[in-house]
């Protein structure tokens, strides 16, 4: 059987979610400077997030606030939901992560609003209406 090749560098994964968008991101500690490597689902970030312009912004903003661009390598796993929602999740995700790595850090990230959970999701339909909350038309005669 062969053995598995033992890592040295200090691996931190965290889960973020946003409607029924779930991104799982696991950060791996750089060696040296080698930059903001993102990988989302086996694509680099800014291929995977291509025609939404809200992806760098959001999607760096955790890095750029604590100064720790470039020091950490980061793989994310994200499914379900749109793109947007996809985006909000993998930032939240980073973020937890970060905390993990230095709980210091967490006013800096709360401050901007990147350590809450939005809860807001999509309400189920209810029998006999149109919609979630859209009743039919009302016939007096």
């Amino acid at each position: 059987m062969p053995s598995k090749k033992l890592r040295k560098d200090r691996v931190i994964v965290a889960i973020g979610r946003r409607k029924s968008a779930t991104a799982s991101v696991r950060l791996i500690e750089s060696p040296a400077d080698s930059g903001s490597n993102i990988i989302i689902n086996n694509l680099s970030w800014d291929k995977y997030f291509s025609e939404h312009p809200l992806t760098a912004k959001r999607l760096l903003k955790p890095f750029e606030l604590t100064s720790l661009s470039g020091k950490f390598q980061t793989t994310v796993k994200v499914k379900g939901g749109g793109k947007a929602a996809q985006i909000e999740a993998v930032a939240l995700g980073i973020a937890r992560a970060i905390v993990e790595f230095d709980l210091n850090l967490k006013p800096i990230l709360r401050r901007e609003g990147f350590m809450t959970r939005d809860p807001r999701e999509k309400e189920r339909k209810k029998p006999g209406f149109l919609g979630a909350r859209k009743k039919p038309q009302y016939s007096k005669r």
